[in-house]
């Protein structure tokens, strides 16, 4: 699952990329501005369409809905659409679920090349997974990567609600709560110029793991 806003630039690369390896691709335009739905159209991506922008939260939400409903699909993978992910990741954290090792698969940018994550990024990420109860209690080292692979098992359980960025720590929250074997591997991230400028700055990825703990707490 791709969700996807204002991507026209790589969208299709990345798409074709994917489409290579796995024959099922689910993008969710959240209302884009640019012609990134035009792109997805003829790529052989099966396109869901937000008329406005909810956030990248309540695409991912949007297109797990939708593949749950595709007859024997059983591995779920959330893509990041700005092409800084690698299906050859994917490939490797979707046998880790087809050999039953575990029900969920986080990616990792810190277990083997950290050195290859920019400094500022570093210690965003690095500062958010100290901070979060839930990625402590779970071993993570990566607090907020987009490439996830999940088994159908758990994937019928999860509900994202945090329609923006912070599903990712919406997930964690809920893995952690959960018996789910949860199961990190290294992967590669390829930053560009256009991918960093996707990002979320340190202060959000704080804010949003204090704002969490509150609402349970509440």
């Amino acid at each position: 699952m791709l969700p996807v806003f204002n991507e026209e630039t790589v969208i299709s690369d990345v798409i074709a990329h994917v489409l290579e390896t796995f024959p099922h691709v689910v993008c969710v335009d959240d209302g884009s501005r640019d012609a990134s739905a035009q792109r997805i159209l003829g790529s052989g991506a099966h396109l869901l369409r937000h008329p406005i922008n909810l956030g990248q939260g309540a695409a991912l939400q949007t297109g797990l809905s939708y593949a749950l409903e595709q007859p024997g699909a059983e591995y779920f993978v959330t893509f990041d659409a700005d092409g800084q992910h690698r299906v050859e990741d994917v490939v490797r954290m979707v046998e880790v679920l087809r050999t039953k090792e575990a029900d969920v698969v986080l990616g990792s940018r810190f277990l083997e090349a950290a050195h290859e994550v920019p400094p500022l990024k570093k210690l965003a990420l690095r500062t958010v997974a100290l901070f979060s109860r839930p990625s402590r209690k779970l071993g993570l080292t990566d607090a907020h990567n987009g490439l996830r692979a999940i088994s159908r098992t758990a994937a019928e359980k999860i509900d994202i609600t945090q329609a923006g960025m912070a599903h990712a720590s919406e997930l964690v929250d809920f893995l952690a709560r959960s018996d789910f074997r949860v199961r990190e591997i290294p992967v590669t991230i390829d930053y560009t110029e256009y991918s960093l400028s996707k990002g979320q700055s340190l202060l959000n990825g704080i804010n949003i793991v204090f704002d969490l703990a509150l609402r349970r707490r509440g």
